[in-house]
């Protein structure tokens, strides 16, 4: 069974910039994937030539994405993947936040995964 981990990271950056990274097909292609495309809600992701597919559950303000995976096997727990930004109100810092799930056994590869292609984002955006 899959287990949930959330990361955070800071970005100094504008929301307005690291919202359309998050939430746009060609934001995503940018950082997260090497071609991202879209069709209505099932989006299709390209890495070294391997697509996989996710279906958009929610976009909420272009703040906040949360993808299923189509082929997830673990069809009766509810996994996702969730990529959100928020702003501090009291520091106007901008943060990224990764909710996302792994087997234990793959969760620390998963973890610096995610690590490596945020910190792809940070350097595209000079953040």
């Amino acid at each position: 069974m899959k287990e949930k981990f959330e990361l955070e990271f800071l970005f100094k950056t504008s929301p307005r910039v690291l919202e359309n990274m998050i939430s746009t097909p060609g934001g995503l292609a940018e950082w997260f994937a090497d071609d991202v495309n879209n069709e209505d809600d099932l989006y299709s992701f390209e890495w070294d030539g391997n697509i996989e597919q996710a279906n958009l559950l929610f976009n909420k303000n272009n703040s906040k994405v949360r993808f299923k995976w189509v082929d997830d096997e673990d069809g009766d727990l509810e996994t996702y993947f969730e990529i959100s930004s928020t702003v501090d109100p009291m520091t106007a810092s901008v943060s990224l936040q990764i909710i996302d799930f792994a087997y234990a056994e793959d969760k620390e590869s998963a973890i610096l995964l995610w690590t490596q292609q945020v910190g792809d984002l940070k350097r595209i955006l000079g953040a």
